[in-house]
């Protein structure tokens, strides 16, 4: 592909664009990266993500980075708790023997940051779409069309590449999440639940869960099935009347439970988004995707940035090989079937933790893992 002389330019400052970025800059190659936010501090960044050996934690370690993230990882906060409505604590794994330690979305996006050379990423383009003119791709940024030779679309979930390549889009996976942050020296209750690691406290196709970040970080998310308008609708109302929206429906719960949703500091309203399982695209051979602009899922297997990561890293060995299109195409092959097996785990999970069965299925999933199943 005579990649060393080609312009690439990565739409989207997350995780797998930026590791892109690290890998090809690696190899000699000019890279561009257009971020939307116009500083890395703009926006939270999100909480907590566990890094798998054979995916996340390979292709840091590839990009040269394995050092800067174990300098900044938690192997300590790997474990899993269980709750029922009541309150009546079901499961209890303190993580030991686990390999993927965990990291702050932010520390992350740091270290990725820093691993560039300055001026690689142009901060505060909101890009709005891609065209294909002779051999350039025109990328439609702020200040007027970008030409470059290859357009990676890395831009997530509402990815403005994507479109360019097949008309499918997102579709609602039925449950929506109010988002909360506490800080466990203001607030220490919430860390007595969580333990090590994450809590799920799961009922009638409802659930609350909280997870620990670095720095005395609590994230909380109440989450419920609830049609796709309603949800929305919950978006535009006041945060106060978002957190009593949702108490109601948990107002048959444990006290110490149900006192979480009046608590902590209100970050937003999360409707869930996925791709459909198993979508394709048409091939071209100068714009491509990767992470959640190729295969948005669910949270609940756990491997977002991790096939994110994973798909930066084939990605970058497809493009400096010789063989053109074949090894592009190679890669959307893996890219696909690898995706294709998270997607259905994220939505075994997500059918698991919101359902009519309570804690039961959580708990079956947790005991299963624990055997080694």
């Amino acid at each position: 592909m005579q990649t060393m002389n080609r312009h690439i330019g990565i739409v989207g400052g997350g995780p797998g664009g930026l590791l892109l970025a690290r890998l090809l800059q690696r190899r000699g190659v000019k890279v561009t990266v257009l971020e939307r936010d116009s500083h890395a501090a703009e926006r939270p960044q999100g909480g907590s993500l566990d890094l798998h050996d054979e995916t996340g934690q390979k292709a840091m370690q590839a990009a040269g980075l394995e050092d800067a993230f174990m300098a900044c990882a938690r192997p300590e906060d790997q474990g899993d708790r269980l709750y029922d409505e009541t309150g009546r604590l079901i499961f209890d794994h303190d993580g030991h023997g686990m390999n993927r330690p965990e990291i702050d979305r932010g520390d992350l996006r740091r270290i990725l940051l820093e691993s560039l050379r300055p001026g690689t990423v142009r901060w505060s383009q909101r890009v709005r779409g891609v065209t294909v003119s002779g051999k350039k791709v025109s990328v439609l940024c702020p200040d007027g069309p970008e030409l470059y030779d290859v357009v990676i679309g890395a831009d997530g979930a509402w990815s403005r590449v994507r479109p360019f390549l097949t008309e499918i889009g997102p579709a609602y996976a039925g449950v929506v999440f109010l988002e909360l942050g506490f800080e466990e020296k203001r607030d220490p209750h919430p860390a007595t639940l969580v333990g090590r690691g994450k809590m799920f406290a799961v009922g009638d196709n409802r659930a609350l869960i909280l997870q620990r970040n670095g720095g005395g970080h609590i994230r909380f998310y109440a989450g419920m099935r609830m049609a796709e308008e309603a949800a929305l609708a919950l978006r535009e109302v006041s945060p106060k009347s978002a957190r009593a929206h949702m108490a109601q429906n948990f107002s048959s719960w444990s006290p110490d439970l149900r006192r979480l949703l009046a608590e902590g500091d209100f970050l937003g309203v999360r409707p869930l988004y996925a791709m459909p399982i198993g979508t394709k695209w048409r091939a071209h051979p100068a714009v491509m995707l990767l992470g959640d602009a190729a295969h948005l899922m669910s949270p609940f297997s756990g491997e977002g940035v991790n096939l994110a990561l994973a798909d930066a890293l084939d990605l970058a060995n497809a493009l400096m090989k010789e063989n053109g299109m074949t090894s592009l195409q190679d890669y959307e092959a893996v890219l696909i079937s690898r995706a294709e097996r998270a997607a259905m785990r994220a939505a075994s999970g997500l059918a698991k933790v919101f359902s009519s069965h309570g804690a039961a299925p959580v708990l079956a999933h947790y005991q299963e893992r624990l055997a080694g199943g």
